[in-house]
């Protein structure tokens, strides 16, 4: 599992190995990890020309001590000093091992530019010489390595309300910041590389899921189960208007690891379903866990879902199933799977500002409707009503197309009935779901039905380890 910790917990972290350890070992650890990761970067460390934004905070004695290991090296090594303020012992050291005090006219020659520019503790935004600088990086196109995180984005919300460097490489040191996951800042951040800087930290405030998660948590059937102890799932799906969204749910339902599906919808539909999906049972029955919403436009019973909402086995509500939500805050084991749009609508708010300032929002709906919300993004964030959140960061941009949340809802009620917490559930669809449309994507378009068919092999790969 990755981890990312606030800046008060880094930041307490530091000053406690600080304490432990003779001065200045802490920045030579991160800047020899920072040095590394730039001559990885470039293929080649002779000859090759590096430029460093330096700014006044500890970052900027990062990149300039990570600037004498490649200058000692045979690289080229120049500072652009952007504060009268620059670690003066790191800047003594750059210059005796042979780098040089440049100026921005040594920025488009280079091979590769460094930002150390603002720390962690910075607030969001660039000063303007240091903008100038930046927008004369990614006007000559000189790729960038951030030190840490990317100076200008807000290190514990990703929000990128001011504008801020693109890195096409970050280097963070001891444990990931908020900001490497969460949209739109994680955007900014390109590949993260973590350096262990040797930190004792507390239980994370953002975590994201590895194979090796998915593996503890998958509900894999033993040897004494059958169709009803592997979790059976109601669907309400679909209409006479969106029939379709029906067979594609149930198609990601399927893709799981439960051992029925029970459809409950029109008779129309319920053909469809079953022509497509012959293995499925039309019509009530016990289930052990519901999947409601995906294309049920106007036949949507508000009464209906809000009396299983109040029954004792756990629902996933995805789009038009949402509208039956409301912020009374005693659910139980309810998942909600909005886009940024439909968490607007149900916030009141404006989509631009959920899709600008996501972490919060989903945080803010959690505690608001008392369930778990698992907003979907190029980075989907997972938020519970206990405060717990976790990021998922896999997905391909081809998954972008209609009828994948149709699939991911079928997916997650799958997980449900197989007995997992809303939060694993939505941690490992979400996950499970990335997978599958990268195979079935290899880099090109996909249809939903492709990802849902692409789901069996794409678990069964992850499962192997």
């Amino acid at each position: 599992m990755r981890r990312a910790h606030t800046v008060e917990q880094v930041r307490a972290a530091e000053a406690d190995l600080m304490a432990r350890l003779p001065e200045g070992t802490l920045m030579q650890r991160a800047a020899t990890g920072l040095a590394v990761a730039i001559s990885n970067f470039l293929g080649r460390t002779y000859g090759a020309r590096v430029v460093l934004l330096i700014g006044s905070g500890d970052n900027g004695g990062d990149a300039l001590y990570a600037g004498v290991h490649l200058a000692r090296r045979g690289a080229r090594v120049t500072a652009v000093l952007l504060s009268s303020k620059a670690h003066q012992a790191g800047l003594d050291a750059l210059l005796t091992a042979g780098g040089r005090v440049g100026s921005t006219d040594d920025i488009p020659d280079a091979d590769v530019v460094v930002d150390g520019i603002v720390g962690i503790g910075g607030r969001p935004g660039l000063r303007p010489d240091a903008l100038a600088a930046v927008e004369l990086v990614h006007e000559y196109g000189v790729p960038i390595v951030a030190v840490d995180t990317p100076s200008g984005v807000d290190v514990d919300t990703g929000e990128t309300p001011a504008p801020h460097v693109r890195a096409a490489l970050t280097v963070t040191f001891g444990t990931h910041k908020i900001c490497h996951f969460i949209d739109p800042a994680a955007s900014a951040c390109g590949p993260v590389h973590l350096v262990d800087i040797g930190l004792d930290l507390p239980p994370a405030a953002v975590s994201v899921l590895q194979p090796a998660d998915i593996r503890a948590l998958y509900p894999v059937p033993a040897g004494e189960s059958d169709k009803y102890s592997r979790g059976v799932l109601g669907l309400i799906a679909g209409s006479t208007q969106y029939p379709g969204a029906a067979v594609i749910a149930t198609a990601g339902a399927l893709a799981g690891p439960l051992g029925m599906v029970r459809y409950v919808g029109p008779d129309a539909v319920a053909v469809e379903v079953r022509s497509a999906h012959p293995e499925v049972v039309a019509g009530e029955g016990r289930v052990q866990a519901w999947a409601i919403g995906s294309g049920l436009g106007d036949e949507l019973d508000v009464a209906r879902v809000r009396e299983l909402l109040d029954a004792e086995e756990p629902v996933i509500l995805d789009a038009d199933g949402l509208k039956a939500l409301d912020d009374s805050g005693d659910h139980t084991g309810v998942l909600a799977t909005p886009h940024a749009g439909e968490l607007a609508r149900m916030l009141g708010v404006e989509r631009s500002k959920v899709e600008a300032r996501r972490l919060e929002h989903a945080r803010l709906a959690a505690e608001r409707f008392d369930v778990t919300i698992l907003l979907k993004g190029a980075t989907t964030v997972i938020a519970a009503p206990d405060g717990q959140v976790r990021v998922n960061t896999n997905a391909t941009p081809w998954l972008a197309t209609a009828g994948a949340g149709d699939v991911l809802a079928g997916l997650c009620g799958a997980l449900l009935a197989g007995g997992l917490t809303p939060l694993d559930a939505a941690s490992v669809g979400a996950h499970l779901h990335a997978a599958a449309a990268t195979l079935a994507s290899a880099s090109g378009p996909i249809t939903a039905l492709s990802v849902a068919v692409a789901l069996p092999q794409a678990t069964r790969q992850i499962l192997a380890g």
